[in-house]
Order: structure tokens, then C-alpha cells, then sequence
């Protein structure tokens, strides 16, 4: 194994270790190598990230696996990596994702499972946080040309921003040009119809699925 393929694995597995410390160290590593920052995510952090998004999937890892991997790993890129994308052209990406949870709604678990694992993907995300107003994720969708906007919503008393962002999207003028991805333990398939949605995504491994057959990406 070469040194830079070596540098790359370890930020794989450091991914995978869970720690924070261990995983900005290996990619300040990388980085030091002259090692792209998009190889470094691509080969390295998305990599780990999509090594434990599977073995959760088989039931090999638990939901606080994805957590403990996912919130450094977003950090490391938040932190050191973007800022090295700006003194470049950035990295290919599968598209502009716009998600966050719904208005009223301050739950951010999922949601930042599923942002973790459409990054890990190969997408390009903009994460809006928690308790989003409608015309939020519409604007946002609009100024970033966005592919897909997903919301997630974990109350029953907070379902009903998801139709609102369907008609916002609808006011703005861009519903036609966006896919719309929805879940949380009160969504339902038929809900999404119901609201004239495009999915319904019930984990953050079917969303990535669901997500590239909207967009008609083949793996």
C-alpha cells in the first residue's frame, strides 16, 4: 500500500474508531501529504462513514455507532476541510441536497444520520438544523438550485410543516425543479402523497437509495 493510500485508510478507520481527536489528526495528516481535500473525503471520511452506515444496516452496528461517526466526521469537514475548498473549485458532487427538521420540531438525531450518509454519498449538503420554517427550506432550495430537499419531522403536531414546504416550494417557483424527500416516525408513504411529496425515506441508508432513483443516479 502506498503512503498516501495508507493515509487515506487510516482516516477511514479513524471514521470508523470514533474519535474526534484521532479523526482530525489523521486528516491535518493527509492534508500535510498534499492529499486533495475531496480524496480525503471521498477515500477517507466517506468511506468510514458509509463502512458503519452498512453494518448498521445489517444489524452489525447501532444507532449510536452512526451518531458517534457521523458528528466528528462532520466536524472534521466543517472545521479543516471546507476551508481548503474555498482556496479551490471544490469537489464533483451528485447534487445539491437542502435538509433540516421541521418547524417546531427540535429533534436532530435522524436528520443528522441521514445528512451524514447523503454526504457520504457523494452529494453536496446544505444543512438547515432544526425547527426550519417552511418558506426556509424553499428559499434556500431556490437560491441553491437544489436537487432534492428532504425534511424530517418527529411529532405528530409538527407533520404538517412538511405540506407547508410542498406549497412554499410551489409559491417560490421551483416546486417543478426539486424533489421532495420526507420522513420521521409520524411520515407515511401515504402521507407524501397525500401532500403531493416525491418519497418517503424511513432510515438514512433508504434515503440515499431513494434519493439517487429520484434523481435517476445510478450506483
Amino acid at each position: 500500500m502506498s503512503e498516501k493510500a495508507n493515509a487515506l485508510e487510516q482516516i477511514s478507520n479513524a471514521v470508523q474508531g470514533y474519535d474526534e481527536a484521532t479523526i482530525f489528526s489523521a486528516v491535518k495528516a493527509g492534508l500535510s501529504m498534499n492529499i486533495e481535500p475531496g480524496e480525503i473525503i471521498e477515500k477517507g471520511i466517506a468511506k468510514g462513514l458509509r463502512i458503519v452506515g452498512e453494518k448498521f444496516e445489517r444489524g452489525e452496528a447501532f444507532l449510536v455507532d452512526l451518531i458517534s461517526a457521523a458528528e466528528p466526521a462532520q466536524k472534521a469537514v466543517r472545521q479543516i476541510l471546507e476551508p481548503e475548498f474555498k482556496k479551490t473549485n471544490g469537489m464533483k458532487t451528485l447534487g445539491q441536497v437542502v435538509i433540516g427538521t421541521v418547524h417546531g420540531d427540535i429533534h436532530s438525531i435522524g436528520k443528522n444520520i441521514v445528512s451524514s450518509m447523503f454526504f457520504a454519498a457523494g452529494f453536496q449538503v446544505r444543512d438547515l438544523g432544526e425547527d426550519v420554517p417552511a418558506e426556509k427550506f424553499a428559499s434556500t432550495a431556490s437560491e441553491a438550485k437544489a436537487a432534492i430537499v428532504g425534511a424530517s419531522a418527529l411529532l405528530t403536531t409538527t407533520i404538517e410543516c412538511q405540506k407547508e414546504i410542498v406549497e412554499s416550494l410551489k409559491a417560490c417557483g421551483v416546486r417543478d425543479k426539486v424533489k421532495t424527500m420526507f420522513g420521521g416516525a409520524p411520515c407515511t408513504p401515504e402521507w407524501v402523497r397525500e401532500i403531493g411529496g416525491d418519497a418517503y425515506a424511513m432510515n438514512a441508508m433508504e434515503a440515499v437509495k431513494v434519493a439517487k432513483q429520484l434523481l435517476g443516479i445510478k450506483d
